[in-house]
């Protein structure tokens, strides 16, 4: 897996990888798209495209920013593999797609851009006995994309199309889910198909409250703003009222 090679210190079953880390989560059997200018990371392309396949790892940013330095990343990512490239004047555009899960185990502080040891994580075995919480999950999934659409142009289409494999379906099912980071990376962590699935369903369930309208039944009285009421308008004498 690694670009860089083995270090006699590094952990049985770990290797080097060179890092992005991202305003956002990559998922497996997703797509990436990146613009890439920051000197440490086409440094960084330089080295990788020696090998084959390119690859990278991509982690979520917890605190700090894209570029300049000073992120503080999550420990559980992904590997990407480089698609292609494009080099307009300025900038170089990246097109890769999320291959298989990794945990960071330690950052290495003396490279010239961002770089770690990792480990893989095992990679989550579909079962049929799932299909029926799987079609639960993309049912909601795309009825909860659906709702944001009319919020936000940010959002997948409620018809993008998944892959016939059920694994790959899964995780693209995870990486369409409208949903916050914090929830992709509790999706990302998920140590069972099961347990995916499960986490696909409640995270998105949970965002679809905000998408949606309560009806005249569901009002709370703590959400009425009363301090513009005139105590005039509720006679209750008062036909009107």
């Amino acid at each position: 897996m690694s670009n860089q090679g083995n270090s006699p210190d590094e952990p049985v079953g770990a290797t080097g990888l060179p890092m992005f880390p991202l305003g956002s989560v990559l998922f497996p059997y997703m797509p990436l798209q990146l613009r890439v200018f920051e000197e440490r990371y086409l440094m960084m392309l330089a080295s990788i495209l020696e090998s084959e396949p390119a690859e990278f790892g991509v982690v979520l940013i917890e605190r700090g920013q894209e570029v300049g330095g000073g992120e503080h990343p999550f420990s559980t990512g992904t590997v990407a593999q480089v698609l292609e490239l494009v080099a307009p004047e300025g900038f170089v555009g990246l097109v890769a797609q999320g291959d298989r899960r990794i945990e960071v185990i330690e950052w290495r502080q003396d490279a010239p851009y961002p770089q770690a040891v990792v480990r893989e994580l095992p990679a989550l075995v579909w079962d049929d006995a799932l299909t029926p919480l799987r079609v639960l999950a993309e049912q909601t999934v795309r009825r909860t994309l659906s709702l944001a659409s009319e919020f936000t142009d940010d959002a997948w289409s409620a018809n993008v199309a998944l892959s016939e494999d059920p694994v790959e379906a899964a995780w693209q099912l995870a990486g369409i889910a409208p949903v916050g980071p914090l929830d992709q990376v509790a999706m990302l962590r998920s140590t069972s198909m099961a347990g995916l699935l499960r986490a696909i369903f409640d995270h998105t369930e949970a965002a679809a409250d905000a998408y949606r309208v309560p009806g005249p039944g569901e009002l709370d009285a703590d959400d009425l703003n009363t301090d513009d009421l005139d105590p005039d308008d509720l006679d209750p004498d008062d036909p009107k009222a």
